[in-house]
């Protein structure tokens, strides 16, 4: 099976337009083979698809709850490391179109690559079937995941500074490693340091960003 149809077949979806999807599977480091783009600019449509469909799950899920804890859920659930752990259980790496240099370096296991993939496969699908096919995707590869969130999780830059705090370490030190894009869709690329250790982060928001680096650093700590 060719990586377009296995693609198809894990979004649910027989693509009218295949060129979307082929692009949405296609790394920047690989882009203009075969005259397809990369996939920067589905997963930019698509990371906004995933927040509205995982925000409208949330608010019909926990019907009590109030934005203070409905915002760390959506945070958590549309971060880097959790939409990459969802690419990787449902093989979504094995289909990328990577530069075989990329590819050598072990590009595919990087979590904002996954992650971006994914967006960007959900993007393709927006575009070309509508939000139903997308919500109806996301629903059932997210659905697990959604479940298991009994508890809304804590605000992740609160979190890291209290397992600093409790093991009388300096506060985490965040800084903007990268910043790029034009003003109407900016890019921020935060590393976030508590002692030795470090995690990394980027999002369209500094402090998207800054949130996304202490969860990410969470996810390597002791508990």
């Amino acid at each position: 099976m060719s990586n377009l149809a296995a693609a198809q077949t894990l979004l649910g979806h027989q693509f009218a337009r295949p060129k979307l999807l082929a692009e949405a599977l296609t790394h920047r480091s690989a882009a203009g083979a075969k005259g397809v783009g990369s996939n920067e600019r589905l997963e930019f449509i698509g990371d906004r698809v995933v927040g509205l469909i995982v925000a409208e799950w949330l608010i019909e899920r926990f019907p009590d709850e109030q934005e203070g804890a409905l915002g760390p859920r959506l945070a958590a659930l549309v971060s880097k490391p959790s939409l990459a752990a969802i690419a990787e259980a449902n093989g979504l790496a094995a289909l990328l179109s990577v530069a075989p240099g990329e590819s050598k370096r072990g590009v595919r296991t990087q979590a904002t690559v996954l992650a971006d993939a994914l967006e960007a496969v959900i993007g393709a699908l927006y575009l070309d079937a509508g939000l139903e096919a997308a919500r109806n995707f996301i629903r059932r590869v997210m659905g697990d995941v959604i479940e298991k969130q009994f508890i809304p999780p804590k605000d992740p830059k609160t979190a890291l500074q209290e397992w600093a705090l409790k093991r009388a370490l300096a506060l985490p030190a965040y800084e903007v490693v990268e910043q790029s894009g034009p003003s109407h869709a900016p890019k921020f690329v935060i590393k976030v340091s508590v002692g030795d250790a470090v995690g990394r982060g980027e999002a369209g928001a500094k402090r998207a960003a800054e949130q996304a680096a202490a969860l990410a650093l969470l996810g390597v700590l002791p508990p």
